[in-house]
């Protein structure tokens, strides 16, 4: 199979190229290189513009609940604290980008993915596994990129508003074109919700939760708007921009602040050339932008602002048809800004890595290997290799082997009163066994993997600080299956997880907080002539909100109903049931979740 094109047009991501990324499913994060998802010897799940409006997906944390082995814990309703599991790791071991742009909080470490717009997102992939041989700190668990709507073609409009429960309305607009060789696409949308009571705290003593009692219901509001355009000229330059901007109100209940206002920005932009026909440059800079003002009761409390600047280069050699050699070098500095006193408040990491694909008979091999020096943890080396051997023709067994590090976050670090400029990074090795084929009654893949960590970062309370003294050993099975029976489409998947503290002490062998054991998803549509039905069953086993597992939150399962009827050309009516059988249920201990509800659409799209 001829993996690797030899002409310039291929090698460069053409506006031409861009469409078949979303029609053909090609990747680009597993591996920083574009392949499609029959090549790559990772775990992926990708997540289209389709199946974003097929689904009726309202959030990205809809889109992400019930992927393979991720675990969400939200701390009450829409615009509340979100965080992402992925494969039995912390929340901050997952490396976010939007546009090739890495995303999240300097001092937190994570993610805001409450405030992330779903209405301008094009496609999500999930990497699953180490990712630090190519991408540095952070991809422990794996990687979430995020592409906004890139546009392209014909002159183009959308629209849509909805309304639902709890006074939810919501509504979007956007406007894309470019012709042949360019693109643009603008995107606006906006949400506001009256919400519900976020959290059943206990006030001290013994407080727990959000340690308050504030029976109201805590709104959020968000407006959000995206811009991308590029072009691709003849001589094989190709130049492409970027920026998303959200900015949000948050009401929470909380004992020091119990409202945010907060900002989630990206900028950026990618210029690709190839000077000869089997090299390719692709040069990257961007910025990123975490802001948060937090309120009690109206009354300024404190802000917290971070940048995170990157810029990388990456020259990608492609030997043969079935050989690549990537090479690439990385900077970055992450700056703070806040009405608390860090002792530091920036530092930059520069990173190089190399990276060797081939294929050869029926096997595939890919080798990466990659250094970053730190300004404060000097030099951190990580490696991965996978390799892929075809049993038959649609039967393919995979194994890879990673390490992967974390540096500590400015919070762990410098937090006034809190934090331990002593720390080390965390340090991880995973192996992983896949097997996977395709037949006339669909197509499934089943995953074996264990992941070790070390200097994993926990609260001492001998130095009333953070330190490295925990360990953690996470062993998981995934299972995936997709068919087509009598027009229905079906999608399903299954993963457990055995995610064991392995730290000295009372809380060795105990189960990692707020991760699920057990979760299952099950998608099935069908589209009539000129409406279309579905439902999803999410399903997920037990897990304990803390290290000593004195406190369980109980499994549950919900079910979404949805449907869809054409108005007319181009107009569509969605309808969704979300929570059908209303259960009462929570991931995170104290928190609430959204009960029964419906939510209506009017969509307009070519």
């Amino acid at each position: 199979m001829n993996k690797y094109c030899l002409t310039a047009a291929a090698l460069l991501l053409s506006s031409a190229c861009a469409y078949a990324e979303i029609n053909n499913d090609l990747i680009v994060t597993a591996t920083r290189t574009a392949q499609s998802v029959d090549d790559t010897l990772a775990s992926v799940t990708i997540i289209t513009r389709k199946d974003i409006e097929r689904l009726q997906i309202r959030s990205v944390q809809d889109a992400l609940q019930g992927v393979p082995g991720i675990t969400i814990a939200n701390s009450g309703g829409a615009g509340k604290a979100t965080s992402i599991f992925l494969r039995g790791t912390e929340s901050d071991h997952v490396l976010v980008m939007i546009d090739e742009v890495k995303l999240g909080s300097v001092t937190t470490g994570s993610t805001a993915f409450q405030h992330l717009p779903i209405e301008q997102i094009e496609r999500i992939e999930i990497v699953r596994g180490p990712r630090s041989s190519l991408y540095g700190s952070e991809a422990i668990g794996g990687v979430i990129q995020i592409f906004t709507r890139k546009g392209g073609g014909d002159l183009t409009p959308s629209f849509s508003m909805g309304t639902g429960r709890y006074n939810e309305y919501n509504a979007s607009a956007g406007l894309s074109g470019g012709g042949k060789d360019g693109w643009f696409s603008f995107n606006a949308s906006g949400i506001d919700t009256q919400g519900f009571n976020a959290c059943n705290g206990k006030p001290s003593p013994g407080g727990a939760g959000c340690y308050t009692t504030e029976l109201d219901k805590d709104a959020y509001r968000r407006v959000s708007g995206s811009l991308r355009a590029g072009y691709h000229f003849d001589n094989g330059l190709e130049l492409d921009a970027y920026v998303l901007r959200s900015k949000g109100n948050s009401e929470y209940d909380g004992s020091s602040t119990n409202e945010a206002e907060s900002v989630q920005q990206i900028q950026g932009a990618t210029v690709r050339f190839s000077p000869m026909e089997i090299w390719q440059l692709t040069l990257a800079a961007g910025r990123s932008q975490d802001e948060s003002d937090n309120f009690k009761d109206s009354q300024f409390k404190s802000r917290f602002n971070t940048e995170r600047d990157s810029i990388s280069l990456q020259s990608d050699f492609y030997i043969a048809n079935n050989q690549l050699l990537s090479l690439g070098i990385d900077y970055q500095n992450d700056k703070v800004d806040s009405t608390k006193v860090y002792s530091e408040t920036s530092r930059d990491d520069k990173g190089v890595f190399a990276q060797y694909q081939i294929n050869f008979s029926t096997h595939d091999l890919q080798v990466s290997l990659r250094q970053d020096d730190n300004e404060q943890f000097n030099k951190h080396t990580t490696g991965s290799f996978a390799w892929g051997y075809a049993l038959a023709k649609q039967l393919r067994l995979t194994a890879a082997y990673g390490t992967a590090f974390k540096a500590p976050t400015f919070n762990e670090l410098y937090y006034p009163g809190y934090g331990n400029s002593t720390l080390e990074p965390e340090e991880s090795r995973s192996v992983e066994f896949g097997l996977s084929g395709a037949a006339g009654i669909g197509s499934w893949s089943l995953s074996v993997y264990q992941t070790d960590i070390d200097q994993l970062i926990a609260y001492d309370s001998n130095i009333y600080a953070p330190a490295n003294i925990a360990q953690a050993r996470i062993r998981g099975i995934e299972a995936v299956y997709a068919t087509r029976f009598n027009g229905w489409i079906i999608n399903s998947n299954l993963s457990l997880l055995n995610p064991e503290n392995r730290a000295s002490g009372s809380n060795r062998g105990n189960i990692l907080a707020r991760r699920a054991q057990q979760s299952l998803r099950l998608d099935i549509d069908r589209q009539f002539v000129n409406y279309s039905l579905g439902a999803s069953l999410l399903a997920q086993g037990r897990s304990f909100n803390n290290l000593g597992n004195t406190k369980r939150l109980d499994g549950f399962a919900t079910l979404d109903l949805r449907a869809e009827y054409g108005l007319a050309k181009n107009w569509l009516l969605q309808g969704r049931i979300e929570n059908l059988l209303d259960k009462n249920y929570q991931t995170a201990d104290f928190y609430n979740q959204a009960r029964r509800g419906v939510f209506v659409t009017l969509r307009y799209q070519p």
